[in-house]
């Protein structure tokens, strides 16, 4: 597998970032880690072994983000206004900053542009959720395993504007019915997957959520929901990879 590092910096955030990029050509692939995790946990974790038969055959190449969630979600020593104004910077650093290099690294291997799929578990889902309803235009396909979609437990009783924008379960109920975001979420491919087993509940509860807030708009997304015995761990993660990768990449 080739596998190459990148370090470029960040006028959103102030500071250098890195991310690490698996493969040779192929859908182009953002995955966000696990809360306060960093870009190498792709490969440490042992998912970029999971994701070896589509990366090695060239269906794929994912880009491993680093994220900020000691700073933001799970920093709550600091005030919530600081801490989501943080995250946001993160965003915007995302989309302004690491997905034009993703497109650029990926036009040179592929010959052309092409959206991205944007992939993650625990609280990578959440960041992962976010950005597809958020940039539709950008990201075309997401694929989330036990996500978390609402903002109150790394927020309790707290709300403002940059909160709001980023927490699926307040915006999209309030999003028109004529918004052109909606004819794009179903025209693009949404994945949803959930455990009901150990450290799951909050996330089934959040996903079961998203799920009535999709229906209620006629967004159609695709919700699994895995077992009792399915806990929230790494394992499973990989067989959930296993079951549905097949229909983002053939």
């Amino acid at each position: 597998m080739k596998v190459e590092y990148h370090r470029h910096y960040s006028g959103h955030l102030g500071r250098e970032m890195e991310f690490k990029r698996y493969g040779h050509g192929g859908k182009p692939v953002l995955f966000i880690p696990c809360q306060g995790g960093r870009f190498f946990d792709f490969e440490n974790f042992k998912m970029a072994d999971c994701w070896a038969p589509w990366i090695e055959s060239g269906k794929c190449t994912v880009y491993s983000a680093d994220c900020i969630d000691n700073e933001t979600y799970a920093n709550t020593q600091n005030h919530p206004g600081y801490r989501i104004w943080r995250h946001e910077c993160w965003y915007h650093y995302i989309v302004e900053e690491l997905v034009p290099t993703i497109r650029h690294l990926s036009g040179l291997d592929n010959g052309f542009d092409q959206p991205i799929l944007v992939f993650g578990a625990s609280m990578g889902a959440m960041h992962a959720g976010n950005l597809f309803f958020r940039r539709p235009d950008i990201f075309d396909s997401v694929f989330a395993i036990s996500g978390l979609y609402d903002s109150d437990i790394y927020f309790p009783g707290y709300m403002d504007d940059v909160l709001y924008r980023n927490t699926p379960c307040c915006y999209l109920p309030n999003m028109a019915p004529d918004h052109p975001y909606i004819r794009q979420y179903n025209d693009r491919k949404m994945l949803f997957v959930v455990g009901q087993g150990a450290w799951e509940d909050e996330l089934l509860a959040s996903t079961r959520r998203l799920q009535a807030v999709l229906e209620s708009k006629g967004i159609h997304g695709q919700f699994e929901y895995w077992g009792f015995d399915v806990n929230h761990d790494w394992p499973w993660w990989y067989k959930m990879v296993e079951t549905y990768l097949p229909q983002f990449l053939g």
